[in-house]
């Protein structure tokens, strides 16, 4: 429990708070209500492979005990072709033996348009020449039989460094960029050099001595996650404290104890490179008759505005109030989804 209870914490928190799949459609939305909301039903959706997943399974593992369930390895070989298990045929087995030939296809189309979709958000933020070249066969190779535990393991090793440091950074004032990457760059070394080594040792079948090294042998990868996660705090404090504090300007606004209590985003001046940009921040009559010449030729299939609008529109964009009562919907909605995720864990595991 404490694995399940603290170990998956910290992988929820770098999926919710970090990952580019969550943050980019995030920082899309047009206020905060609305990056509230989109979570709030995202994490209601995140529910529903309770009943469309795991109850499924459960019941093919009822329904075909000498195949999805099958425990001898030569078997399990003949089945599904791997000896480590046949878990991963539980839902296509019960979509083929039980549904007629019509809903069969139709069911096997949404499932390939389910998965499409999940490697079309994986590919925006990986290669594809690493995912289908390297990766997916080091999972067929290496544990193939029970590969959601698989990439749960993989996750744990190389997420808890950045929940580390994105915690320390919102919470604690006195951490910098010294201490955030020396924290990053030892929590990923002692992560991959973990994963290195599951690859290196894989998993016995049931029944069969062990004779992997003990910190596989006797640590749960999601305490592995723990032990990561504490790691890199420690040495993200440490090399802090031992450099140079951040500046009040740098803290400005990006920690949760120098948030504005006025709800307005705070203005963050970031150099200008660009002589162009200068010019049309100083107000030079000859390079900004230049710079309007180049933004008329691509204004030209969309719509213009005024400096009046644009001064408008930039105010609405800096300005992060949020209407009472959409705020209270998505309190209210955030407090039922706790409840009842605390109800499922305490139910079912």
């Amino acid at each position: 429990w404490t694995g399940m209870t603290f170990g998956l914490t910290i992988l929820a928190t770098w999926y919710w708070c970090t990952d580019q799949v969550i943050v980019q459609r995030s920082l899309a939305a047009m206020n905060l209500s609305h990056v509230k909301g989109g979570a709030i039903l995202a994490s209601y959706l995140k529910m529903l492979p309770m009943i469309f997943i795991i109850m499924p399974g459960m019941i093919s593992r009822a329904l075909f005990p000498d195949a999805v369930a099958c425990v001898d390895p030569e078997e399990c070989l003949k089945v599904c072709g791997t000896k480590v298990g046949c878990s991963n045929i539980a839902f296509p087995k019960l979509v083929i033996e039980l549904m007629p030939d019509g809903l069969r296809g139709l069911m096997i189309a949404v499932i390939m348009a389910a998965l499409m979709s999940s490697l079309t958000s994986i590919f925006n933020s990986s290669s594809t020449l690493f995912t289908m070249d390297i990766w997916i066969p080091i999972l067929q190779s290496a544990n193939s039989g029970q590969l959601f535990v698989y990439i749960q393991s993989v996750t744990s090793y190389l997420a808890p460094p950045v929940t580390a440091v994105f915690l320390l950074a919102v919470f604690w004032k006195r951490a910098n960029e010294c201490g955030a990457f020396w924290g990053l760059m030892v929590g990923l070394a002692i992560g991959l050099a973990r994963m290195i080594m599951e690859f290196s040792y894989p998993p016995p079948r049931c029944g069969l001595y062990d004779p992997r090294p003990p910190i596989l042998r006797k640590v749960h990868y999601l305490h592995f996650a723990i032990i990561l996660c504490a790691l890199t705090a420690l040495v993200v404090v440490a090399t802090s404290l031992l450099t140079d504090p951040p500046k009040e300007s740098q803290k400005a606004g990006v920690t949760w104890w120098t948030l504005p209590r006025d709800r307005r985003q705070p203005d963050i001046s970031l150099p200008k490179t660009s002589p162009e940009g200068q010019a049309w921040e100083n107000g030079t009559e000859g390079t900004v008759g230049t710079i309007r010449q180049k933004r008329s030729w691509t204004d030209l299939c969309r719509s213009t505005k005024t400096e009046g609008d644009s001064g408008n529109q930039q105010r609405n964009l800096t300005d992060i109030h949020e209407s009472p009562f959409w705020s209270r919907v998505c309190c209210i909605n955030a407090i039922i989804l706790v409840s009842v995720n605390i109800f499922l864990y305490a139910y079912f595991a």
